[in-house]
């Protein structure tokens, strides 16, 4: 391609993104890249502190690229690091395809493949219980292998789990989000914290549930934003099982579990888990209050429920769970 027509290209997309209402160009265009993108689209969903836009070039690619401040670069130059390692253990994710500073040297950008697809979160209910399960257990062996990855950098466990967990329910317990009667479940986890933290240390995805999980045309499962990525005892990684996803897909969680330990759970482990649970069940109330009434509502409604799958932690395997053996097929 000439020099004229990448030049129109190019400001044809920068007329484009300054009729957005959030103008971005000056963050973006000292990419190098930049010239080669057709179309830009700000990504609104999800949690995390960066900022997301789905990219399209003019060869027809799909991107995704993620801003952060200049500060973060050595959070992010690690999570770079951290995907490009994942990336060749086999499952579908979104690659690394760039990684650098931006906008005069006041962010710090990597570039993603973009993984074409459904999110679990959205087509779980759709499906069949059999597929749901068979969905499951294919997000349980893809969470056992990044917990087996042996990474080449030297990350190290940097704080206490059990020290972290204890600040947090703190400030729970200092909050006036306290539900009703809830002295009980803080108690089980005092009660039970030191059983935390008893795993190998292993890298964690950090947000692994459907929402990141993206549902492919073959029916296998890509895995999206690691950017919450961590270094700490792998079993953490299954509470959101209990606070989110059971509400979604039982048969997915049983799925999951199942296959992560070879359908053979050890008993330690419902124990820890419902620990992670009950913590996160109460601290999650607290944590939802910069995001408004509504979402301290329903992390309330979250925790109500997690109550009655626990009987108020008189009991430490959820009544969700059941074994599946005739679904492995």
């Amino acid at each position: 391609m000439c020099y004229n027509e990448i030049d129109f290209l190019r400001g044809k997309l920068m007329k484009t993104i300054r009729n957005e209402k959030d103008n971005y160009i000056d963050k973006i265009k000292d990419i190098k890249d930049f010239c080669t993108w057709k179309s830009v689209e700000k990504i609104t969903l999800g949690w995390s502190s960066d900022e997301k836009y789905y990219i399209e070039s003019i060869d027809q690619k799909k991107y995704v690229l993620r801003l952060s401040s200049i500060e973060r670069y050595e959070q992010k130059k690690k999570e770079f690091d951290i995907i490009n390692q994942l990336s060749h253990v086999g499952f579908t994710m979104s690659y690394p395809v760039d990684f650098g500073i931006c906008g005069n040297n006041q962010f710090v950008y990597m570039i993603l493949t973009y993984i074409e697809g459904i999110t679990l979160e959205n087509e779980l209910s759709h499906l069949d219980e059999n597929t749901q399960y068979k969905l499951g257990r294919k997000a349980g062996n893809i969470l056992k292998s990044i917990h087996q990855l042996e990474l080449s950098s030297p990350y190290q466990k940097t704080y206490s789990i059990i020290d972290k967990k204890l600040k947090q329910l703190h400030k729970y317990e200092s909050s006036h989000l306290r539900m009703p009667g809830d002295e009980k479940v803080i108690s089980f986890v005092k009660e039970n914290i030191h059983l935390l933290d008893k795993q190998k240390p292993t890298l964690q995805h950090g947000d692994f549930h459907p929402g990141n999980l993206i549902l492919l045309d073959n029916k296998d499962i890509g895995v999206i934003d690691f950017n919450r990525w961590d270094f700490a005892d792998p079993y953490e990684e299954f509470y959101k099982l209990g606070i989110f996803s059971s509400a979604l897909s039982i048969p997915f969680c049983i799925g999951q579990i199942e296959s992560y330990f070879d359908d053979d759970i050890p008993q330690s482990f419902w124990r820890v888990l419902a620990v992670y649970v009950a913590h996160a069940a109460l601290y999650s109330i607290k944590w939802a209050e910069p995001y408004g009434q509504n979402d301290i509502d329903n992390m309330k409604a979250i925790y109500m429920m997690v109550n009655e799958h626990y009987q108020h932690f008189d009991e430490i395997i959820p009544s969700w769970f059941y074994p599946i053996q005739s679904k492995k097929t």
